[in-house]
């Protein structure tokens, strides 16, 4: 992969810049709300097939901030991949840009999901800030492809452009897969490919 022309911005020295530190508070407040008014919550703000009455415009934003409440391994997963990952790209990218990427990939998966609940005559609602997590993985792997990441399963280091690669692969085989594992696993490309287009736009404007 080439590596994208950022550019690192100065940082006030915290270990949680400006707009992860927004993004865990807003997605740790929706989770709170979530579990104070449950049912209304999922019915405004999760992002229903567009066949559903209840699909609203604002779900493609909104259901990124929102979790399952079935484990808090969910949220926990995401927000911690948040920081890891995004931290050092919000650095370089600058607190405007980092958050018009993420955002970008989040809307981008909601895309997909509809589209993909189009194609197999409809799907269940989705929740869950997975999309825009693995657009800022795919942004890792293209500003510091020959970096390694460790692994979870097996624990093993591996070069992160490696890693997106692999696990745009995963993805990929596990949507074709036919199996309802109750992830979105399109959606999740969806989050990568926007990523991966909004970074060679960028590219091809210098970086500006």
């Amino acid at each position: 992969m080439n590596q994208p022309a950022y550019r690192r911005r100065p940082t006030n020295g915290s270990a949680i810049p400006d707009i992860i530190f927004f993004l865990l508070i807003a997605n740790g407040l929706v989770f709170a709300a979530q579990w104070a008014m449950p049912r209304e919550m999922f019915g405004l703000f999760a992002l229903f097939p567009l066949e559903d009455t209840r699909f609203m415009p604002w779900q493609l934003v909104t259901y990124g901030f929102m979790h399952s409440q079935r484990t808090m391994m969910h949220i926990i997963f995401n927000m911690l991949m948040l920081w890891m990952f995004g931290r050092e790209l919000e650095l370089i990218m600058g607190p405007r840009r980092f958050l018009t990427y993420y955002m970008t990939c989040v809307v981008g998966a909601g895309i997909v999901q509809l589209l993909v609940g189009v194609i197999q005559d409809g799907s269940a609602p989705t929740i869950g800030a997975s999309g825009g997590v693995l657009g800022l993985l795919l942004a890792y792997g293209m500003a510091f492809p020959e970096r390694r990441v460790m692994l979870l399963f097996p624990p093993i280091p591996i070069k992160a452009k490696y890693f997106v690669i692999l696990l745009g692969l995963f993805e990929l085989s596990m949507g074709f897969s036919g199996i309802d594992n109750g992830i979105a696993n399109f959606a999740h490309l969806g989050g990568m490919i926007f990523g991966f287009a909004l970074i060679k736009h960028w590219g091809r404007r210098g970086g500006r």
